[in-house]
């Protein structure tokens, strides 16, 4: 699949076959998600796949109870590492470089899971301390992101996107 067309075919999948996706897909993704760009190459990323049913469904709860992530094969919560980002960029790096790591690492996986024929979704909307709680997230580890993955059960439209021209600014604003 090119490059472009995983960017323009990629949904958010909310619906889930009863398929089990392997270990060893698992590691592709977190593999791709691994060789994104980050401040400083530091690569404050932090990875926790949960399987087990009670701890998605739990996930799912603090997630504003959207129950479809515990539908998901897998569920990966994916965390910053403040204190990485902050040890040579400091406060700008613990609260903004880390971010913008991770969420490059996202997409990376994103995009991997779309090419092998999976669905996931970006779920930003959580209860952070609850999961960190449910992941047992260490000092200075962020839960930034969940992402079910699964076999998608849907194919949702491309949602609209506003035009270049709406978007793009020269020199200035």
């Amino acid at each position: 699949m090119e490059v472009m067309e995983a960017i323009k075919g990629r949904r958010s999948i909310r619906h889930y076959l009863d398929r089990e996706v392997s270990d060893e897909l698992i590691l592709e993704l977190l593999d791709a998600a691994r060789w994104a760009p980050s401040a400083g190459n530091l690569q404050p990323w932090e990875f926790v796949l949960v399987r087990d049913p009670a701890r998605k469904r739990d996930i799912a709860r603090a997630a504003l109870n959207q129950m479809f992530i515990a539908e998901a094969s897998a569920v990966i919560v994916v965390c910053a590492d403040t204190f990485r980002s902050a040890s040579i960029y400091g406060t700008r790096g613990a609260t903004l470089y880390c971010l913008q790591d991770t969420a490059a690492a996202i997409q990376n996986m994103l995009l991997a899971a779309h090419a092998r024929g999976l669905g996931t979704c970006w779920v930003g909307a959580f209860r952070e301390a609850d999961v960190g709680r449910l992941i047992r997230a260490p000092a200075g580890v962020r839960p930034v992101a969940i992402v079910p993955v699964g076999y998608p059960a849907e194919r949702p439209r491309p949602p609209p996107r506003r035009s270049i021209s709406e978007i793009l600014h020269h020199e200035t604003f």
